[in-house]
């Protein structure tokens, strides 16, 4: 560096000069110049080394903390997991809320958190139930206690699949067939695409939740509060939905093939396109709902209640169907969201064989 800094700014003059006479003071300038110069492009390319070092720096810290972080979250996965299988609730109520802390801030491991908490769901809330501390599959809905209060570890993995469904996924289906769950809070939740195929959901608290596309092939959702849910293109195919509350729902396009909706409200529900091939809708109440483009092949309606508001498909004769028409029932109180069935007693369904 000396060197280059003391003969070559001079080396550099002469050859510019080309053995041409020149003033001491002149030859003395163009030697400081270039030696300026120089020590310019020094300067910068030692500020450049530097940058480059420490981005090479930054990279490395970066890795190793990302490192860390997979170390510390792989700790907590497996420390979660451990938990479930602890014989103390509070233990396993907490390994699941680690899970579901862990999926919402790694994507990476959401999808693997989403079937622990399904397979989960399936273990411990078989359908029919098994094991000497679940009630009956014929009991009355009414002497079955909720579901937080009955097994609070299979609430907490129901609400946690709920939330965390509703952030962008991979995969679309999840397996919730064949699970009890009666009298679970499913309160806004969101279950698009989630199999729930033989399942019992009776007496079930599912306002405002997300069903879209969801396949409720055979399940049991009688008396289940349903308001403002929605089920659009879901396969709701030989379910039973006797007394179940639908006021408002969104149905669109869903299929309910063969399903029994005895008693069923279906107040103001917007049925555009759905499929009600040979369903029973006999003593339901039709009233305010869009029928208009469904489809009402073989259906039983005889008892049921519409009113003039509401909409049958063209040329359809609900009076020859057997329908009934009553007064509008006005516009819907205000939604309350209420403890999921804690002091809801359900009344008997005349239509119960």
């Amino acid at each position: 560096m000396g060197a280059m800094l003391v003969l070559v700014p001079g080396l550099v003059v002469d050859h510019d000069l080309a053995g041409a006479s020149v003033a001491a003071q002149d030859r003395l300038k163009a030697v400081n110049d270039v030696r300026t110069t120089l020590l310019q492009a020094v300067g910068g390319m030692v500020v450049l080394f530097g940058a480059y070092a420490t981005w090479r720096q930054l990279r490395v810290s970066q890795d190793g903390l990302r490192a860390t972080q997979e170390g510390y979250i792989t700790d907590r996965f497996s420390s979660a997991v451990d938990q479930l299988g602890s014989d103390k609730l509070e233990t396993r109520i907490g390994g699941l809320h680690a899970l579901w802390r862990i999926a919402e801030h790694s994507a990476r491991d959401r999808e693997a958190i989403i079937s622990i908490l399904a397979a989960y769901l399936r273990t411990h809330l078989p359908w029919p139930p098994a094991g000497p501390g679940a009630p009956p599959a014929d009991a009355p809905i009414n002497d079955i206690t909720p579901l937080e209060a009955r097994i609070a570890d299979a609430q907490v993995a129901l609400t946690g699949l709920g939330v965390l469904l509703e952030q962008p996924r991979e995969q679309a289906w999840v397996n919730l067939g064949v699970t009890d769950l009666r009298r679970a809070d499913c309160d806004g939740l969101w279950l698009p695409e989630v199999n729930l195929d033989w399942s019992c959901m009776e007496g079930a608290s599912l306002y405002r939740v997300n069903l879209s596309q969801a396949s409720l092939v055979e399940v049991n959702l009688r008396h289940a509060d349903l308001k403002t849910a929605i089920l659009r293109r879901a396969r709701c195919v030989l379910a039973d939905l006797r007394g179940a509350r639908l006021v408002q729902s969104d149905l669109r396009e869903a299929d309910f093939t063969d399903s029994d909706l005895r008693e069923a409200n279906l107040r103001k529900a917007d049925a555009g396109g759905a499929v009600f091939h040979r369903a029973d809708l006999r003593l339901a109440d039709l009233r305010g709902a869009d029928l208009s483009t469904a489809d009402l092949f073989q259906a039983r309606l005889t008892g049921a209640m519409a009113s003039g508001h509401t909409r049958w498909p063209a040329g359809f004769d609900h009076e020859a169907a057997g329908v009934v028409v009553a007064e509008d029932p006005g516009p819907e109180p205000p939604p309350l969201l209420q403890p999921s069935g804690i002091t809801t007693r359900h009344p008997s369904l005349r239509s119960l064989s």
